[in-house]
C-alpha cells in the first residue's frame, strides 16, 4: 500500500473528512462519528486469528487504497441504464443511492400513507433528529474495524419509519449502485428501519455495480420491529465479480413482532453477511432464508446469530448454497437460547450442493442453550447432485445444462415458496437461471 497500512489510509481519509465539514463538526451527529474513528484505531480490521472470521480473509479488500470521500462522482447512468436495475413488475417506492450518496433523479418514494418517513439518512438527521437520536447506533455494537468505519465515514443512507397501526401496501426499494470511471469507490450506506405497534413494511435491498471496476460497499442497516410488527427484508447481492461487499444487520424485535429476511447472493468476489436478530419480548418470530449461487474464485460468508432472549420465541433459518468452480462458501449459524428463555422453539439447516471437485463449503450450525424447556434442532449437509436424477432428465431429451438447472431449481424451490412478493419471485427465478447459464 506504498508505505501507508489500511488502518492509516482510512484515518486519514476521516481527517479529510472533518475540514470539509466546517461548522458542522460540533453537530452531535459527527460527535458519535468522532467516537467510532476511536473504536475503529482501537480495533483495527479482523484476521483469520479472529474465530469469526477464520475463513475469510480480508486481506484482497485491504490490499485496495478504496476512497470514501466521493466527491459526489456521477457515474454516467441515463434512463436506460437504470432500467437494468429495476426488478421487472415491481410496484415499489424507490429509494437511490450511487456510491452511497442519495440519489434524487431516480428516487420517487411519494403518496405515502399518513406519518411514513422514507428519507435519506442526511436530510433525515436534520428534519427528524428525534429518530435518529433515539435509534441510530443504539444496536449494532462495534465488534470489528468494518461496523466501526461505517459509522465514522458513512455520508448517507435510508432512514424508513412507520409509525403505529399503519400498513405500507407497496415494497419500498433500496437500490444501490456502486461504481465509478475512477475506480476504488468505497460506498457505506447506512440504514435505519423503525416501526411501531401493529406496523408492516415489505423492503428490498438490492446490491449492483456499474462498470467492472473494483469497489468496496461496506453497509449496516439497524432494524426495530414494534410490538406485533411485520417486517419483510430481501437483500439481492448481485454485483460485479470483482467487487467486495461486507454487510451487517441488526435487528430488534419487541413483543409479538415478526421479521423475515432472504439473502440472495450470485455476485462479488468477496461478500460477507453478518445478520444478527435478537427477540427481546416474548412470543416474536424471526425467519432467516439465504441461496447463495457462487462460481469462479468466489467467496460468500454468512453469518448469522439468533438471540433468544425472552421465553416463547420462535426462530427458523434455512441456508442453501450451489458452488462451481474454486468457489468457497461459509456459513456459521448460531442460536443462542438464554436462561429465561423457556418455551423457545428453534430450527437451523444449512444444505449445500457442489458442482465441482475444487468448490469448497466451510459449515458450522451452532446451538447455546441455558434454558431446559426448549425444542431446538441444527444440521448441515454437503453433497453433489443426484446421478440417478440426472440421468432421468437427459432420457427424456433434456440437455445436461438444462437438466442441471432444473435440479437446482428444485433444490432451491423451499426458499423460493416463502417469498410473498411475486414480481420479486420472478426476480430470483431469472437470477438463477441466468448464473447457472
Amino acid at each position: 500500500m506504498e508505505n501507508t497500512n489500511p488502518k492509516e489510509w482510512y484515518i486519514s481519509d476521516f481527517k479529510k473528512y472533518e475540514e470539509s465539514l466546517n461548522g458542522n463538526a460540533s453537530k452531535d451527529f459527527h460527535h458519535i462519528r468522532e467516537n467510532a474513528i476511536e473504536v475503529f484505531n482501537v480495533l483495527d480490521f479482523p484476521t483469520t486469528k479472529n474465530e469469526e472470521w477464520k475463513y475469510t480473509n480480508v486481506s484482497p479488500i485491504l490490499n485496495n487504497k478504496f476512497s470514501a470521500q466521493t466527491d459526489q462522482r456521477k457515474i454516467a447512468l441515463d434512463e436506460q441504464d437504470f432500467e437494468l436495475y429495476k426488478i421487472n413488475n415491481l410496484d415499489a417506492h424507490l429509494v437511490v443511492l450511487i456510491n452511497g450518496l442519495f440519489d434524487r433523479t431516480y428516487s420517487d418514494a411519494n403518496n405515502l400513507p399518513k406519518g411514513v418517513i422514507i428519507e435519506n439518512l442526511s436530510s433525515a438527521m436534520n428534519n427528524h433528529p428525534e429518530i435518529i437520536a433515539e435509534h441510530f447506533g443504539k444496536y449494532v455494537k462495534y465488534e470489528n474495524g468494518f461496523i466501526a468505519l461505517n459509522t465514522a465515514l458513512t455520508l448517507d443512507g435510508v432512514v424508513i419509519y412507520v409509525p403505529d397501526n399503519v400498513v405500507i401496501e407497496k415494497p419500498v426499494h433500496i437500490i444501490n449502485i456502486t461504481g465509478s470511471a475512477e475506480g476504488q469507490i468505497l460506498a457505506q450506506p447506512r440504514n435505519l428501519i423503525v416501526t411501531g405497534k401493529n406496523a408492516q413494511v415489505k423492503i428490498i435491498e438490492s446490491y449492483n455495480s456499474f462498470g467492472d471496476d473494483v469497489n468496496f460497499n461496506n453497509n449496516v442497516t439497524e432494524i426495530i420491529a414494534g410490538e406485533n410488527a411485520h417486517i419483510d427484508l430481501y437483500k439481492i447481492q448481485n454485483e460485479n465479480q470483482n467487487s467486495f461487499n461486507i454487510s451487517r444487520t441488526q435487528v430488534e424485535q419487541k413483543r409479538n413482532s415478526v421479521t423475515t429476511i432472504y439473502t440472495m447472493t450470485t455476485g462479488g468476489a468477496l461478500v460477507r453477511n453478518d445478520i444478527n436478530t435478537v427477540l427481546n419480548d416474548e412470543n416474536c418470530n424471526c425467519n432467516l432464508y439465504g441461496l447463495y449461487l457462487i462460481d469462479g474464485n468466489q467467496h460468500v460468508d454468512n453469518h448469522t446469530l439468533i438471540d433468544h432472549a425472552k421465553p416463547h420465541c420462535l426462530s427458523n433459518e434455512l441456508y442453501k448454497g450451489v458452488l462451481n468452480d474454486k468457489s468457497h462458501a461459509v456459513f456459521n449459524g448460531k442460536v443462542f437460547v438464554r436462561k429465561d428463555a423457556q418455551k423457545t422453539n428453534a430450527y437451523q439447516s444449512n444444505k449445500n450442493i457442489l458442482l465441482s471437485n475444487d468448490s469448497l463449503v466451510d459449515t458450522k450450525p451452532q446451538l447455546e442453550i441455558y434454558a431446559d424447556d426448549v425444542k431446538c434442532s441444527h444440521g448441515a449437509t454437503v453433497g453433489q447432485l443426484e446421478e440417478e436424477a440426472l440421468f432421468y432428465l437427459r432420457a427424456r431429451g433434456i440437455s445436461k445444462d438444462n437438466a442441471r438447472s432444473i435440479l437446482i431449481r428444485a433444490f432451491a424451490n423451499d426458499i423460493f415458496d416463502e417469498i410473498k412478493i411475486d414480481a420479486l419471485h420472478d426476480h430470483f427465478n431469472e437470477m438463477v437461471f441466468e448464473k447457472l447459464s
